[in-house]
């Protein structure tokens, strides 16, 4: 088995796939377009694409499932800031004091995702 996509319900795939173009790096597929019923997010080799998906319903409650993000250009902090420029808007703030924490952030549709710290914050052993 080979993990090929996260799928993501939502009302309008390809506004969204276009958040999450900007947010990750990642193009659109080039075969897709505004009004399309699915739109794939193309990520890099091995990682699993995002594929938005319409769907006649809105988000009622939170998701059992959400995906952890991990800066790799940015800090956490930076990164929470540029997303929120994008478009996202802070859910749940999981910040200390002593810089551990994550931030919890809903997409421009209200899907929840997580912004880690990077790898340049965390403690060296």
């Amino acid at each position: 088995m080979r993990f090929r996509h996260l799928t993501i319900d939502c009302a309008d795939p390809y506004l969204l796939a276009t958040f999450w173009s900007r947010m990750t790096g990642w193009p659109v597929s080039d075969i897709d377009a505004p009004g399309d019923p699915e739109v794939l997010v193309k990520a890099p080799h091995p990682l699993p694409g995002l594929l938005l998906i319409h769907v006649p319903e809105g988000k009622i409650v939170k998701k059992r499932v959400h995906i952890d993000w991990q800066p790799t250009e940015r800090y956490r902090d930076a990164e929470v800031e540029r997303a929120i420029q994008l478009g996202a808007s802070i859910y749940e703030d999981h910040r200390s004091s002593d810089g551990r924490g994550w931030v919890t952030l809903r997409d421009p549709e209200g899907n929840e995702f997580c912004i880690e710290r990077s790898e340049a914050e965390l403690p060296q052993s």
